[in-house]
């Protein structure tokens, strides 16, 4: 598109999608999303996550960690209904790690904190059988910086072993 203006042209440069480019290495995956804590986020979190590991070469990782993703922002979502959940996917030495930071502060009381790790863990069982399948790490509990609960896990590239395949 160009326009004249007295005589003057100027060229707005129109966007094409590079076709031959390579990805992105895997190293520089760092990516962070704020979601609301509703029904629809779980499944927007599966989406970005598939298009960013596509996008840094890693179409292989994709299945099971979309999977803990999914799992992952569930469990949030359904801690802290109303509120945000935050969501960092950062890819260090060989590994995909996944945080989901929730609203959710942690209870006081033991027994409250026992009670509520008990249903966390309950919600989050498939994803531990994925991440254990893929000799990854998971867990759970209060963020340092923040005080909100934090679930998180560590998926090894290499450690797929062919599971999904």
């Amino acid at each position: 598109m160009s326009v004249s203006v007295l005589g003057a042209v100027s060229t707005c440069p129109v966007f094409a999608e590079e076709t031959d480019i390579a990805p992105p290495s895997p190293d520089a995956l760092t990516y962070s999303l704020t979601l609301p804590a509703g029904p629809v986020s779980s499944r927007i979190a599966r989406v970005t996550t598939r298009a960013v590991l596509q996008g840094h070469g890693l179409e292989d990782m994709a299945d099971a960690v979309v999977q803990v993703v999914g799992d992952l922002a569930a469990c949030a979502c359904r801690f802290t209904p109303g509120h945000e959940v935050y969501l960092s996917l950062r890819y260090r030495e060989g590994a995909l790690r996944v945080v989901l930071y929730d609203g959710h502060r942690r209870h006081e009381n033991p027994r409250l904190v026992a009670a509520c790790d008990a249903r966390r863990r309950a919600a989050l069982r498939v994803l531990g059988c994925v991440v254990r399948a893929c000799n990854g790490d998971w867990g759970f509990g209060e963020a340092r910086e923040s005080g909100w609960d934090t679930d998180a896990a560590v998926v090894p590239w290499r450690g797929l072993g062919g599971i999904w395949g």
